[in-house]
């Protein structure tokens, strides 16, 4: 498999599934740039670890209006031309507590859409736009078991969220194949990184759910973005790829 025909942003690459699917990426031979929201230092270090193949590390807050369209702009600037390959990994999960307060409510709904949808829809409509002036290109969206199921009744809006990006997703590859534009959803369930469940009480229950009998990894997530960005089945365009350990089975 080879990918030194692709030149990918990366977004949430700092660590977790993002820094796995830079890695994987590059392994094969792609150019990829680094999206960091805070943490310059790990956004930097897996740079280094991708060697020569590392664009730059490219800092933006995708909470803030208008994050999705600077940090495109970021990017070809630091690529010095064309980015071919979007991967909209960056996403947060908080509560929406339906019986707690307004404030808290409105906070995290608001913050919520504006990182896992917004910013990704911002992100995508300039690569649709740049992919039709040059013939192509390829995204690839980090949805989540939740796009189909939902989640726990204190999560709605990244269950929502997440709902969205697919349904976006679905929309993109149906609307913009004609212009030679893959997009592609992947859903996996819990991913051992930081943000997976420590505490016993969660971890026990959660494990217990999933029949392969454990969470997903970084590096499997990286390995199937690879393998879309390849161009070997542009024809599973629109698709969605489940990865969940047949926790969740359609």
């Amino acid at each position: 498999m080879n990918l030194d025909h692709i030149t990918v942003l990366v977004t949430g690459a700092s660590r977790g599934a993002g820094a796995a699917i830079a890695r994987a990426c590059a392994g094969y031979g792609a150019k990829v740039i680094v999206h960091y929201n805070g943490n310059a230092k790990a956004a930097e270090a897996v740079c280094a670890d991708i060697g020569a193949n590392a664009i730059a590390a490219v800092q933006e807050d995708l909470s803030q209006p208008g994050a999705g369209k600077r940090l495109w702009t970021k990017a070809k600037q630091a690529a010095g031309g064309g980015i071919n390959a979007l991967i909209n990994n960056a996403g947060i999960d908080l509560v929406s507590d339906p019986e707690g307060s307004d404030e808290d409510w409105d906070a995290s709904w608001q913050k919520i859409i504006a990182v896992n949808l917004q910013a990704p829809a911002d992100l995508s409509r300039s690569a649709l736009i740049d992919y039709k002036k040059a013939g192509g290109g390829r995204i690839v969206n980090l949805c989540s078991r939740a796009s189909h199921r939902g989640d726990s009744i204190d999560h709605p809006a990244y269950a929502a969220s997440k709902g969205g990006l697919l349904a976006l997703s679905k929309t993109m590859a149906r609307g913009a194949a004609k212009d030679g534009v893959l997009v592609y959803a992947l859903a996996p369930g819990w991913i051992n990184t930081e943000m997976a469940p420590i505490d016993p009480e969660v971890l026990g229950p959660a494990i217990a759910e999933i029949p392969l009998g454990k969470f997903a990894e970084p590096k499997e997530i990286g390995a199937m973005t690879a393998f879309l960005l390849s161009d070997l089945c542009p024809s599973a365009t629109g698709a969605t790829f489940d990865i969940n350990g047949a926790s969740h089975v359609r």
